[in-house]
């Protein structure tokens, strides 16, 4: 790919014109005020925040995720152990939510590198952050509901609080306050209705928040054996995708044993979940992962999420800062 940045994708910080200076201030803001709202909302509902881990030997295998893009994986050898960067905080949350802190959110670093193509979409960034969280014996409507209150929240006191900044993005009169509850659609009937894009078509046919359930994915997420039905669930905003994903956890050894040897991924970057649950101190939980410059980007009506970070992320790109 050429390294020459086209001018459809955001700059660095030091090509910006004056007038693009004052629209990244504004985005920023939204930025803050975004997880300002959504931390204390945590805290106020009795989460622990916890420090996220950027090196470790168990990450998320973003395997077999048909939503997966990753053209490489980062390993790096310390202290005579092979380590990676952090794809997702999952299996960290698992075992902490099971041992020590029964409600926790992380503001998690997650380091993907996408195939290049993927810069094109807009949707897509190399390195992002998410509000990471997981809730011991919860349910999927639990969560779901949980996130629809976060969202209306935030919305409606971003429209009191920050609308000069939300005017000046011209956003201020197409970001409504969502209603609740958001519609769910099963991935199975999109599928049959949409095809293989049913994602890029949900999204685009959307105008409010919608849930979409029911996604083959990783050995962590709970999948029903029997009626092939997984419980899992993702947030779409409309025409900007995927904002979240989150799952009821597998806990039961024998299920986590059999889907990753299914799924033929490498049981040693996982033997410590693999013992626990042995051991029973796997519990049932449940939780998700809210990608922040995806939903600020929405809020803030950006042509590409990466114009939503001070130093872009573009796949394909390198910058020096």
């Amino acid at each position: 790919m050429s390294t020459q940045l086209t001018s459809s994708f955001p700059k660095p910080l030091e090509k910006l014109s004056e007038i693009e200076i004052k629209r990244k201030a504004c985005i920023a803001k939204v930025m803050t005020y975004t997880l300002g709202n959504l931390t204390s909302q945590f805290v106020r509902n009795g989460f622990e925040w916890l420090l996220p881990v950027a090196l470790s030997q168990s990450t998320d295998p973003l395997w077999p995720d048909p939503g997966a893009s990753i053209e490489k994986r980062i390993e790096i050898d310390i202290y005579g152990k092979t380590v990676r960067t952090t794809a997702s905080m999952i299996i960290h949350k698992l075992i902490a939510s099971s041992i020590a802190y029964p409600k926790l959110f992380i503001l998690s670093p997650n380091i993907r590198i996408e195939k290049p193509d993927r810069a094109k979409t807009g949707l897509h960034i190399y390195e992002f952050s998410q509000l990471d969280f997981e809730i011991r014996d919860a349910t999927s409507k639990y969560v779901m509901n949980l996130v629809e209150n976060s969202i209306q929240d935030l919305i409606t006191n971003l429209q009191k609080d920050m609308k000069k900044e939300l005017i000046t993005l011209c956003t201020y009169d197409t970001i409504k306050i969502p209603k609740i509850p958001f519609k769910i659609y099963d991935r199975c009937d999109l599928e049959a209705k949409y095809g293989e894009k049913w994602e890029t078509e949900i999204s685009e046919k959307s105008s409010d928040p919608i849930w979409i359930t029911n996604i083959p994915r990783e050995f962590y997420d709970y999948e029903d054996f029997e009626t092939k039905e997984w419980d899992n669930y993702d947030l779409f905003l409309p025409k900007y995708g995927e904002v979240l994903s989150g799952a009821k956890r597998e806990w039961e050894y024998s299920k986590i044993l059999k889907k990753i040897e299914r799924d033929k991924i490498n049981k040693e970057n996982y033997k410590l979940v693999l013992q626990l649950s042995k051991e029973g101190k796997i519990k049932p939980t449940s939780g998700g992962g809210i990608g922040l410059e995806r939903l600020v980007g929405w809020i803030s009506g950006v042509k590409h999420i990466a114009e939503t970070q001070p130093f872009p992320r573009i796949p394909g790109w390198v910058h020096e800062l």
